[in-house]
């Protein structure tokens, strides 16, 4: 078994460690094959404008509904993209979702915002 990235043993037997064909935090590589990584990375450094990253459950769904409703408060018409793949995510180095993304910079993971707390940050991030 590998633990800390320490070389590999000769004599270690690679089924013995679940995931050890992936060198990735997501152990079984079904999202993880350099195009689909190397499309994330684009997205990311692409991303102007405002994001939801998150898998598309109850508590992000939410924070989409709040992140609208601040944007037409402050005037702003921008649209709002909701990332669902994992890798995508994880470009960005959010482990916590929900989370929020404002011209490629994360502003907020782990929680819902109310939509003065969006008002808020989006007025502070974008003046």
């Amino acid at each position: 078994m590998r633990l800390f990235n320490r070389k590999k043993d000769k004599n270690e037997d690679p089924a013995a460690s679940p995931g050890s064909s992936c060198c990735c935090c997501c152990g079984d590589g079904k999202d993880c094959d350099p195009e689909s990584m190397e499309k994330a990375v684009k997205a990311k450094s692409e991303g102007s404008g405002v994001k939801i990253l998150g898998s598309g459950c109850a508590k992000c769904n939410q924070l989409e509904a709040s992140v609208k409703e601040a944007l037409q408060q402050v005037g702003m018409d921008t649209e709002v993209d909701h990332v669902k793949e994992f890798s995508q995510i994880a470009a960005y180095g959010v482990m916590t979702t929900p989370a929020l993304v404002i011209d490629g910079k994360v502003v907020s993971y782990g929680k819902v915002l109310k939509t003065d707390e969006v008002v808020r940050i989006l007025q502070k991030v974008r003046g």
